[in-house]
């Protein structure tokens, strides 16, 4: 029997060597784990992390640090995954307008359970609301505005970001693809371009690179990217991400650890903020 504050948790992990340090994300709190097995289930119990030790960020956490870069007044794009979520957590008492590439303007939060409107989609295809003043046109009208540069944010996911602003987004070899979507036009277009990503994948391997392994999005155009870790900006002249902000209870040597493209850490480094 598990005891009042534990979990009990089954995790497969497939390692490569013989110990790992494996990280894995449960009910919101991030575990480190030193394993010396490998190809087998681990059942153990844990303590029941709330209030405590909360470390790193989840999705939401990246989404909430995002919209405090949303300024009032902005048009903003929020592209498929984690940006999607940025709707939640808008600033009070600023304006904004909201874009999805499937036409809408005025997009507001997701709806709350059973008050979904399957007519109301965003680019991935997520029911969503609509704020008083919407509007929906066909997707000819929305890529006009993109592409006029009307928009001011765009928010991305990204499977990969170069040092140089480069962003792989859009496909993995050998896998299906339904489409590039309104990336490749947005990364061209826009004026101001953000990424909300997981540092790395689930083998541990960084996605903050010296040059991008996958197919390009776009070259050189993203200005700053918010994970789990941290918030960095990309050095436009020289190349490199700069550490700007660190997630409550991560270290310099993770994030060293994280990134497999030229790192800058200047002496001004803030522990980053989500409420």
């Amino acid at each position: 029997m598990v005891g009042e504050g534990h979990a009990q948790i089954k995790i497969k992990y497939f390692v490569k060597s013989k110990v790992d340090e494996v990280i894995k994300f449960f009910e919101g709190y991030w575990v480190f784990i030193t394993l010396s097995n490998f190809n087998r289930y681990l059942f153990f119990t844990l303590p029941c992390l709330k209030n405590k030790f909360k470390i790193m960020l989840d999705k939401n956490g990246i989404a909430k640090r995002i919209a405090k870069e949303v300024k009032d007044g902005m048009y903003v794009n929020l592209g498929i995954g984690i940006p999607t979520l940025v709707a939640n957590y808008i600033p009070k008492g600023i304006n904004v307008v909201l874009q999805s590439e499937n036409g809408i303007l005025g997009m507001g939060p997701f709806p709350c359970e059973g008050q979904e409107d399957p007519d109301l989609i965003n680019a991935g295809k997520q029911t969503v609301t609509l704020l008083p003043g919407a509007s929906i046109f066909d997707s000819a009208m929305s890529f006009g505005m993109i592409r006029a540069q009307k928009i001011d944010l765009t928010i991305l996911g990204a499977m990969e970001v170069s040092e140089k602003g480069d962003i792989a987004n859009w496909k993995i070899p050998g896998k299906m693809v339904k489409g590039m979507g309104g990336a490749m036009d947005l990364v061209a277009s826009a004026k101001n371009i953000i990424v909300a990503m997981q540092q790395v994948n689930k083998y541990g391997d960084s996605k903050l690179l010296p040059d991008c392994t996958l197919p390009l999005t776009g070259t050189r155009c993203v200005k700053k990217i918010v994970t789990e870790l941290g918030v960095y900006d990309i050095d436009q002249k020289e190349g490199g991400f700069i550490l700007r902000e660190i997630a409550p209870g991560v270290t310099i040597e993770q994030i060293k650890k994280a990134t497999a493209g030229k790192l800058i850490i200047p002496d001004d480094v803030i522990e980053m903020s989500v409420e």
